[in-house]
């Protein structure tokens, strides 16, 4: 079954070129409107042109697809407000959510200032709290919804000098786990995409060979998959150079400790029993970390946690 997106409408961040550009020309060669975002900024998010957006339009145009450029900062609510009030005057509906527009300000901890910092969490984490709140309303309504927000092995499982941006990619992770949960009955799904690809942002940092495999086109079919009305939920999907992976969150079974145990010494002396990972579990809620806990507590003490 071939996956096409024939009379939806998406908006892409960060999308006048690299992975953004890949996945708003994909989406639109498989029939869907697209709203080219891009601030039109350096990588480290200074300046800004429209002129970037404008020339995937113009690509998209060109092969027959229909778009419209966009050059809201995604860290200001305002403007991302007046980019979702123009999709909706022009095509009526938001189908699709791409958050892919970032910035890099790579110092190590004890280098890097905190503004900078900030800056990073803003584009990041509040851009795409700030791109998926002004959307959610209007696919809550029309009971619809695809999101994605882009991660990174950076915040999956660190990159020195890049705590800042490690931070606001983990971020999203958590924003997706509860978004999961709350557009579940509105049939929002929300999922994660954790890229590496050879791009702007990555260039001068991976060797020219790697760099050539590394294409944004390779990572884009992860994308279109995760968006599409057949496509999973609260997945972190990594993609690069032809290579997919699913990524997950999982903790180990554990062990309850008698209280004459529950000491320091108590989770030294147990320790190959409590970071054993031959038993793991996925938890789907916060809350089912609770019950695991009171449930093995109520078993220790004899009682009853029915």
């Amino acid at each position: 079954m071939t996956i096409r997106y024939d009379g939806q409408v998406a908006i892409v961040t960060g999308a006048g070129g690299g992975l953004g550009r890949s996945h708003a020309i994909a989406l639109a060669a498989r029939g869907a409107k697209v709203v080219v975002n891009d601030l039109g900024g350096s990588v480290d998010g200074s300046g800004g042109s429209s002129d970037a957006a404008k020339a995937v339009v113009a690509e998209i145009e060109a092969a027959g697809g229909e778009a419209m450029a966009n050059g809201a900062n995604v860290a200001d609510y305002a403007q991302v407000e007046k980019m979702v009030a123009e999709t909706m005057e022009r095509w009526g509906r938001i189908d699709i959510l791409v958050n892919n527009a970032g910035i890099l300000r790579d110092k190590s901890f004890v280098k890097g200032s905190l503004d900078d910092f900030k800056l990073v969490v803003d584009v990041h984490l509040m851009g795409s709290v700030n791109c998926t709140k002004a959307v959610w309303d209007i696919m809550r309504e029309q009971a619809y919804g695809r999101i994605l927000v882009t991660t990174s092995s950076s915040g999956l499982y660190g990159n020195f000098g890049q705590a800042n941006y490690g931070s606001a990619k983990m971020g999203v992770i958590g924003m997706m786990n509860t978004l999961v949960l709350e557009g579940a009955k509105y049939n929002i799904h929300v999922n994660a995409l954790a890229p590496t690809a050879g791009t702007r942002m990555t260039e001068g940092l991976i060797q020219e060979d790697a760099f050539k495999l590394l294409t944004p086109e390779t990572v884009t079919p992860a994308v279109l998959y995760m968006v599409s009305e057949g496509g999973p939920n609260r997945t972190i999907l990594s993609a690069g150079a032809g290579g997919y992976a699913v990524a997950k969150i999982v903790e180990t079974e554990g062990m309850w400790l008698p209280p004459e145990e529950q000491t320091p010494e108590g989770i030294a002396a147990h320790w190959d029993q409590i970071n054993d990972f031959n038993t793991v579990r996925e938890l789907k809620a916060g809350g089912e970390q609770t019950i695991k806990f009171v449930m093995a507590a109520a078993a220790g003490h004899g009682i009853s946690a029915e």
